[in-house]
């Protein structure tokens, strides 16, 4: 099967196939994990877009039954330099070209991703098509130019209807259902990752998911203790509903917010963002942290940051900064119960260097500092 990828400025890469035989148009980025591919694939965050992995042999172990961060996977399609179609692991149940089959997804594999990775790192992320059905660059050429991306995914990449999750100290299952008996956390979703759930629950935590498009109202009448704003795909000011939510929300509960989450509750004290150039994309990502003078490795997922300088005269004060661009990585309120950091403590690439995040949250619902 050949595989086929055209970029908005015309660079074609041809390669050979596997996964679904399908064209998709996306945005086109790149991921430094060197592991983790089905956690990424299966992050919403990633909804519309086209992975290219700069590791260069994927799929070795295979794929498992418990490393999905949600129902399926988001991304459109899947660039590697090699894939292996006999993995070896224990917990494998299938090899990711079944998988992608499985779900639909079209991946192109031997294709020098590091030219692509150059090519996106100098130019910025491109929209482009990909295809494993055999088709022409002319007729790859149309189809993208007759193709306008979306930037809104995160209006229907989360939750479709309330759910709720019981509170487990001793195994923080994800799925499980019931009353439980600790705090109440309630989470806007965007297209949240079932790690974040999970690092909620296992604390004792009660959870209960609202999808996009619930009011303010909505999430009060449960009587929470704290809310969480979510991770989610797009340009976070196209959330115009989750904006004013967490707007009318503000200050009126503990509030912590991961990723869009992050972007979300920027926006909503009146500041702004911007589209990086290519984004942060990998789970080697060092972020400082300036109230605690330490350093973290971090996994990131995200196209957009906040503009420290639209923030600092709305009452936030900046946290965390990336080691790398300087760009803003954490804040919080000066007076108000809320903070977020823009990289993902639940990804553990530490593997545990940020999971106290979660602590200080549970602190702050309890009426402690943010800074616990």
């Amino acid at each position: 099967m050949k595989g086929l990828i055209l970029l908005a400025d015309g660079t074609l890469y041809q390669g050979r196939g596997f996964g679904a035989a399908k064209t998709s148009v996306g945005e086109l980025v790149f991921n430094t994990s060197m592991t983790g591919y089905q956690g990424i694939l299966t992050d919403p965050s990633y909804k519309g877009q086209i992975i290219n992995m700069t590791y260069p042999l994927i799929g070795n172990y295979g794929v498992s039954e418990v490393d999905n961060q949600s129902g399926g996977i988001h991304a459109f399609g899947f660039v590697t330099r090699d894939i292996s179609f006999h993995p070896s692991n224990r917990m494998s149940v299938m090899s990711i070209d079944e998988w992608l089959k499985a779900q639909d997804i079209p991946g192109v594999y031997y294709v020098d991703t590091r030219q692509v990775t150059k090519k996106i790192r100098n130019e910025g992320t491109v929209k482009c098509v990909i295809s494993t059905e055999g088709i022409s660059p002319k007729e790859a050429r149309a189809l993208l130019e007759g193709t306008t991306l979306r930037t809104d995914y995160m209006k229907d990449a989360g939750t479709k209807e309330v759910r709720h999750f019981a509170g487990d100290p001793a195994s923080g299952t994800w799925g499980s259902s019931g009353s439980g008996a600790g705090l109440k956390v309630a989470i806007l979703d965007f297209g949240i990752k079932a790690n974040i759930i999970k690092s909620i629950t296992r604390r004792g935590c009660d959870v209960v998911l609202f999808p996009y498009g619930s009011t303010a109202a909505d999430i009060l009448s449960v009587n929470p203790d704290g809310l969480f704003l979510s991770n989610g795909p797009g340009d976070p000011a196209q959330a115009v509903h989750g904006i004013e939510v967490a707007r009318q929300l503000y200050g009126k509960l503990p509030t912590f917010g991961i990723c869009m989450g992050h972007q979300i509750i920027a926006l909503a004290a009146g500041g702004s963002t911007y589209k990086l150039k290519f984004g942060h994309r990998g789970g080697n990502h060092g972020v400082y942290d300036k109230e605690t003078d330490k350093s973290a490795i971090t996994s990131q997922n995200h196209s957009f940051a906040v503009d420290e300088k639209s923030v600092t005269d709305k009452g936030m004060i900046i946290t965390h900064t990336n080691l790398n661009d300087g760009t803003v990585e954490g804040m919080r309120h000066k007076e108000l119960p809320i903070f977020s950091v823009q990289y993902h403590p639940e990804g553990s690439p530490g593997p545990n260097d940020s999971e106290y995040l979660f602590d200080r949250f549970i602190a702050l619902i309890k009426g402690g500092n943010v800074n616990a």
